[in-house]
């Protein structure tokens, strides 16, 4: 139901600047350039640096963010577009597919922040761009900068277990024991 609040988590903060990349479907160009004022709004608040590229549509925002996270250097990565409902099945099959493919990559690990809406009408994405409305842009990238700051916390810690051998030691067929843990 549009209007009614919610909690919203205070934005993290961070002691180096993160590295966002924002991928967004400017398939209806205002709705899109208000999802990615919204996101910018919310990283420049966090004192992220962000980068911004568009793509054709909302499947393509996916396949963007998989290899700018395995050839690019970017902390989190801001999915934003807007699929409206059409005539047709499309609908599901874009809104699915792409909500997938996000899901997949975040469960592997990459911070995305996914702000693709999927509504019935131009009105609804309008009201949910809108920054100074429900901000869905801004959103999606306090979610990225809250899983950065996650991974961040979580990558400074080390479980302490494994094989951590004290002592030098012989490996099969080593004559000189020159081998070390």
């Amino acid at each position: 139901m549009a209007g009614v609040s919610h909690y919203t988590l205070d934005l993290p903060q961070f002691d180096s600047a993160p590295r966002l990349l924002i991928v967004v479907a400017p398939y209806y160009k205002d709705i899109a350039d208000n999802l990615v004022a919204g996101a910018r709004g919310v990283a420049e608040a966090c004192g992220a640096y962000v980068d911004l590229i568009e793509v054709p549509g909302a499947l393509e925002v996916p396949s963007a963010i998989a290899m700018a996270a395995r050839m690019a250097d970017y902390d989190g990565f801001v999915a934003l577009g807007c699929v409206i409902r059409g005539e047709t099945t499309h609908y599901e099959t874009v809104c699915n597919d792409s909500s997938r493919g996000l899901t997949l990559m975040g469960l592997e690990g990459i911070c995305i922040g996914n702000g693709i809406l999927t509504v019935e009408t131009y009105e609804q994405a309008a009201v949910r761009a809108d920054p100074a409305d429900q901000n869905k842009g801004g959103g999606a990238a306090a979610a990225a900068l809250h899983l950065i700051s996650l991974s961040r916390k979580w990558a400074r810690r080390t479980k302490g277990i494994g094989f951590k051998p004290t002592q030098s030691f012989r490996v099969a067929g080593d004559t000189d024991g020159s081998s070390q843990a």
